[in-house]
């Protein structure tokens, strides 16, 4: 019987152990999270265990609510020791799920907690680490040097000051906070406020947004304004019909009905989107921005929560959709005109893992030399654990290159999250043992050293411009 989440964990075979002392100390450059740069900049120390683990922690309140704990316990008003207990118990019947890796994962590498965490180990586990968040070796800045992080680049609103972020950079912090460039309100046609929004982000960007010039020109002031402050990549969550061949004046007259507050059918708002979409495309190409596509999420699906605690809070799921034409449609949109950006693709739907990989492969072709310049994401939200990160890396293995993978994100909002990253390295070494110790890869090491340390940091700090 293997020891509990020892050094050798995941690593079952010698090839896969050798790689990983490779990998384990590759600095981590977490390229889609949801940090909030002010906390950064203030350099927070949290109160409690429990707020840092469950102040914001969507996939922690989905898994206590299926141990049946209370709201109270979860979002609601209860005392941060009974959260934490709740979370306690909840983790104890974790068995198989991510969340039971990530959450000793942290307690190891943060606080040096090998003990595992339930009932009645609560309280003195509850103890020792708020000991230590109670000092300043354990702000948030330090939580961040603990874990080797070299860069984050946060998720931020093209109409966003980037206040904090300048001012990170302008303190002299040695872990660079780089802003991303998401216009998801911006091309919220839909949704209620869009008009508002719309004025919100001409004033920032100096001018009266009227048509889809206007419009686009705004986004484009302000992506200049995003990579003068740092900004590599942007970020658009794709859900439903997101693209049907427009003109731009098609698309006029719907935004027009759409600040007007005026019905949209489906396919009004997928040609609205999808001519966005493809001009901010041509754009980021221009720029050397990196575009990220999230795709199949279908969110907020508990109305009544949704009244009660708005966005966010642990009531999305996996859409179930046919996309690939669509995407393939876009992509050779500006593809066409030689302006397809450097393009990262995620599913949160894993029967979409295999399309993708494939779909990437295909839109690959470059004159600059870059590797892997289309590619499948990493394993993402509802795929993001041990069954999805192999399935990711078979599936780019299969299609394409792993050799060419940017690695590992965390896609979080929590401080003590980045143990995702070793989670991610041991799969993927592990992976590749098995690869090379059944004979289907030479015992090469030199070279496997190599790769992995690219597929860890070095990719992404060259893909990203970093």
């Amino acid at each position: 019987m293997m020891a509990f989440m020892d050094k050798d964990f995941l690593l079952t075979n010698d090839t896969a152990k050798a790689l990983f002392e490779e990998a384990k100390d590759v600095p981590i450059i977490d390229y889609h999270n949801h940090l909030s740069p002010k906390e950064i900049y203030e350099d927070r120390c949290f109160d409690n265990i429990a707020q840092v683990w469950l102040g914001g922690d969507h996939y922690k309140w989905r898994a206590m609510r299926a141990n049946g704990i209370s709201e109270k316990l979860i979002t609601g008003d209860g005392a941060p020791f009974d959260k934490f207990v709740a979370w306690a118990d909840t983790v104890q019947n974790l068995i198989g799920n991510p969340l039971y890796h990530w959450t000793h994962l942290e307690l190891q590498r943060y606080f040096g907690i090998t003990t595992a965490l339930n009932p009645e180990t609560a309280k003195d586990i509850w103890d020792k680490c708020n000991a230590l968040l109670k000092t300043k070796e354990y702000s948030v800045r330090n939580l961040l040097r603990m874990q080797n992080v070299s860069v984050l680049c946060t998720t931020d609103d093209p109409a966003d000051s980037l206040e904090w972020h300048r001012k990170i950079a302008e303190d002299g912090f040695e872990i660079k906070v780089l802003p991303s460039f998401r216009p998801e309100k911006a091309m919220g046609i839909e949704k209620d406020g869009f008009a508002t929004y719309i004025e919100k982000l001409g004033g920032v960007a100096g001018l009266q947004i009227t048509d889809v010039s206007s419009l686009l020109k705004a986004l484009s002031i302000r992506l200049k304004f995003f990579t003068d402050n740092g900004c590599r990549v942007s970020d658009h969550s794709l859900e439903g019909l997101f693209y049907v061949k427009a003109t731009e004046a098609e698309v006029n007259k719907i935004f027009k009905k759409g600040l007007a507050a005026a019905p949209l059918t489906e396919e009004e708002i997928a040609k609205f989107k999808g001519y966005i979409l493809t001009e901010l495309g041509r754009k980021y190409s221009k720029a050397g921005i990196v575009m990220q596509l999230h795709i199949g999420a279908i969110r907020n699906n508990s109305k009544r929560f949704y009244e009660l605690l708005g966005a966010d809070t642990g009531f999305d799921a996996m859409a179930d959709f046919a996309y690939a034409p669509q995407l393939a449609a876009v992509l050779s949109e500006m593809d066409l005109t030689d302006e397809l950006p450097k393009t990262i693709l995620y599913c949160l739907n894993p029967k979409d893992t295999e399309m993708l990989a494939v779909m990437a492969s295909t839109f690959c072709s470059n004159e600059q030399g870059i590797k892997g310049k289309v590619q499948l994401g990493a394993a993402w939200w509802f795929c993001d654990h041990k069954n999805g990160m192999e399935r990711q890396i078979e599936a780019m293995s299969d299609a394409g290159l792993i050799s060419t993978s940017v690695g590992m994100l965390t896609d979080s909002r929590s401080f003590l999250s980045f143990p995702r990253h070793e989670l991610y390295r041991r799969i993927l070494c592990n992976k590749i043992g098995t690869w090379v110790e059944a004979g289907e890869y030479p015992a090469d090491l030199s070279y496997l050293r190599t790769l992995v340390k690219r597929i860890c940091g070095g990719n992404a700090g060259e893909y990203f411009g970093l």
